[in-house]
Parts: structure tokens; sequence; C-alpha cells
């Protein structure tokens, strides 16, 4: 175990890590060459997206799956420190969200699961055509799409931050008041204000389509997602045939994606080999929340993810040749 965590059993019986944060390093801070690029959905549709080339010597392809309503952009420090440490990095925007979005919002007609279904599956084609491993870096919605991605048999191992089922009964009753608020009397006025998820009125996110929108908020009220949707009794059996290794990790101050969220939502993955653990923000230090894992002082955490996605391709190697 890395000595930068401490590890401990919780009474749950999943892990618990210490959080450690710190200062890049000045090598994560060196030029990483990168350069905008153009991905064809697999329906057509143009993305936008970022490819950020590994220093010597690549070790893999990473493919960054961000959350709902969180740009590409957001995750440049973590691409460039990763592309640092040897890994081909793409990052992306899905349709309808940052360098992918229409000239309005207003009437752009999509469902939420065009991103998983059309959006990821193409950059997923896109890393797989070389021959190196193919890893995932996932954040909150970033967990959910692995399940519905058609290729998702292409990729090596899967590292997801911040995953949970976006139900308001798993969250701190603070938060669980002001999601219930959010779904049911704030946005719904927005939405048939402005036509679509202006959430960036509120200094949330960007802003979504109407039907992102419109999924989301149902999806929501399920304790597990989708997986209770009377109307998509296929997502199981969609989830139950991903076999890739995936870790599923959050940390306790999350208030939208807390452990028995995470785990609400990871049940989903029963075929797959998975790696579950908690972090436990330090005392004294900025919380986590839902989007502290990926900012620069985490570099820890980022450690963490590339060591044990490397790992597990080192493990489906030496099971292929037969050693244990």
């Amino acid at each position: 175990m890395p000595a930068r965590w401490q590890a401990e059993r919780s009474d749950n019986n999943s892990r618990k890590r210490n959080q450690v944060m710190s200062t890049p390093s000045s090598a994560a801070q060196a030029d990483i060459r990168s350069e905008k690029i153009s991905i064809t959905a697999r329906d057509g549709y143009r993305l936008g997206a970022t490819r950020f080339h590994a220093n010597g010597q690549a070790k893999g392809n990473l493919l960054v799956a961000g959350g709902t309503g969180v740009p590409q952009r957001f995750y440049r420090r973590f691409a460039e420190y990763a592309a640092q440490q040897g890994f081909n990095v793409l990052t992306i925007d899905y349709r309808g969200t940052g360098e992918s979005r229409p000239a309005s919002l207003k009437g752009f007609e999509m469902d939420y699961l065009d991103w998983s279904e059309k959006d990821l599956p193409a950059a997923v084609d896109l890393l797989s055509q070389d021959p190196l491993p193919l890893y995932w870096i996932g954040h909150s919605f970033g967990g959910h799409a692995i399940g519905m991605l058609p290729n998702h048999d292409k990729i090596t191992a899967c590292f997801c931050f911040g995953t949970g089922a976006g139900w308001a009964g798993w969250m701190p009753r603070s938060e669980a008041f002001k999601i219930r608020l959010f779904w049911n009397v704030i946005m719904p006025a927005i939405v048939a204000w402005k036509g679509y998820m202006a959430w960036s009125l509120l200094g949330m996110g960007d802003d979504l389509p109407r039907g992102v929108y419109r999924d989301w908020k149902r999806w929501c009220k399920f304790p597990h997602y989708y997986f209770d949707d009377p109307s998509m009794p296929q997502v199981h059996d969609r989830y139950a045939a991903v076999r890739t290794p995936c870790a599923f990790i959050t940390s306790r101050d999350d208030p939208w994606a807390p452990p028995q969220s995470r785990d609400a939502f990871a049940r989903g993955y029963r075929n797959a080999p998975q790696t579950i653990y908690d972090i436990e923000p330090a005392k004294g230090k900025a919380p986590i929340g839902h989007m502290g894992y990926f900012r620069s002082e985490a570099q820890p955490f980022w450690d963490e993810a590339l060591e044990w996605l490397v790992g597990q391709a080192g493990a489906v190697e030496r099971k292929a040749v037969g050693v244990s």
C-alpha cells in the first residue's frame, strides 16, 4: 500500500483511506503537448475533444468521462498530470455541452443516454485503435456510463470518483432538502422559462439540454437510479454484462454521492471485479465534496488511480499467460 495512504476497516467493511492533499510537483507542471480535435459520435454528431500526448513512451490510453454539466476544461490539470506520467489522455465535451454545444440549447433535442450510447463509445472506438491498454477515469456520470456502452469490452479497467445513485434519500439531510427543492420547485420554473436546464443561473454547472434535465430528474427519484425505473428493465442485463475491473471511490463528505449512494449504484455492476473504498477528508483541510477529486492538490488521488489502472492491466496480462 502506498505510504501516502493510511487504511483501516470501517464498520461496513468497505475500506477507508485518510486524505493527504499535496501541492503538484514541478514535474507535473511541465509543458504537455495537446491539441483540440473533433470526434464523430456514432450517429454523426460532431464532438469537441482534447488530446494530451504522453511524455515519453506511452503506458496506455486514458479516457476521461466527466460529470454531468462539467466541461472538459475542468479536467485539464488531471489530464496534463496523467500525460506527464506517460498516458495519452482524451477529454471530451458531450453533445449539448461545452465545445459540443449547438448555437442554442432551446429546442435542441437529445436524450441523456446519448452520451453513453453514442458519444463516449466513439471516443472508445478512437482510442482502442492503438495497441495500448485503454483506461477509463470516470467522475460522477462517468461511472454511470460504463454499463451503457456498447463497446465496454474494449476497456482494460475503470477508476471512478464520486459516482452515486442521485437519490436525495442517500444524501445528508440538509443537502437532500436543497436537492428536492431544486428538482421540484426551482428547476421546473427555470426550464419552463428558458427551454433548457439553465442551472448556470444558480452557479451550479454548465447549462444542459432539456432532454438531460427530463431524464436525470426522473431517474434521481429512484433509490437505485434507472435500475429502479420500470420503463428500463434492460439496464440490469446491460450492466451485468460488464466484466471490466472497476474501482468506485468516494469521499465521505461528498454531498451528492456519499458512500451509501455509491454502493446503491455500483451494485448494478454485479459481475465486474470491484474495488470500493472511501476517502476520509483531512481535518483542517478544504472539503473534497463532489468536485474536489480533480482539484490540483488532489494529486495523491490521481497517483492512486493511475497505479491501480496499470496494476489491473498487469493482472490481465498475467492471467492471459497463466501466471498467478
